[in-house]
């Protein structure tokens, strides 16, 4: 069931409202934060809110292998528009780390993101195409990043098929389906028909199928136009 907002800033409300519902007990958690336009909107209301930030890890959804520094990066995303104000509180995990390759990064995120706590939320964009995080139709890395039971928590995509080429680093379904809940945000009508066909037509299968489709993590869909 997708949740309907009249504009882009009460979806941007309602998000961070269940991700501060679901996060305000104390004790360890995490918030998955994708990059992208849609969820700074998100990412300015949270940082305001009181939570208990000290207790809570950041961590991203994908990530580009470019330079913290880089407007490109979502690192530089959230460390300028999530972890500020009361949420600078927080321990941030990022994705792009010293290794000398996407595929060093990649490993030394998955060994830290075994330690991530199960109570997580994860914040999924989408795009035109049905990708989620850096999982692209067609890449031949899905077959592991797909796979629910696949032993990565995060891989490389040397070649995400986009221009320019910028090779990246993306958790897998494994990881994404380690939380306690997932908050897919959409906006536009091209990606509200997309998930109708997904749900309207099982041989239509984008990489954001795997997730909609799933049940072992509960998933809300907030969607404006």
């Amino acid at each position: 069931m997708i949740e309907v907002f009249t504009s882009r800033e009460a979806l941007a409300d309602a998000a961070a409202d269940a991700v501060s519902e679901r996060l305000a007990a104390r004790g360890p958690g995490a918030l998955v934060a994708a990059g992208g336009s849609t969820p700074g909107p998100i990412f300015d209301r949270l940082s305001r809110r009181t939570l208990p930030w000290e207790d809570l890890t950041v961590t991203l959804t994908d990530e580009r292998w470019v330079d913290p520094s880089s407007d490109d990066s979502n690192e530089k995303l959230v460390r300028g528009r999530l972890l500020v104000d009361e949420a600078a509180k927080a321990t941030f995990l990022p994705l792009k780390g010293p290794g000398p390759t996407p595929e060093a990064d990649a490993e030394r995120a998955d060994a830290r993101l075994a330690t991530l706590p199960s109570r997580a939320v994860v914040l999924l964009g989408m795009g035109a195409d049905g990708h989620v995080a850096s999982l692209f139709p067609g890449a031949p890395e899905l077959v592991v990043g797909l796979d629910p039971d696949a032993e990565r928590l995060c891989i490389p995509v040397p070649r995400p098929g986009l221009a320019p080429f910028v090779p990246r680093l993306t958790l897998t379904a494994r990881a994404i389906l380690r939380g306690e809940l997932i908050i897919l945000t959409v906006t536009g009508d091209g990606k509200r028909a997309l998930i109708d066909r997904i749900a309207g037509d099982p041989a239509y299968a984008p990489p954001a199928a795997t997730f909609l489709r799933q049940d072992r993590c509960p998933m809300r869909v907030f969607w404006a136009a």
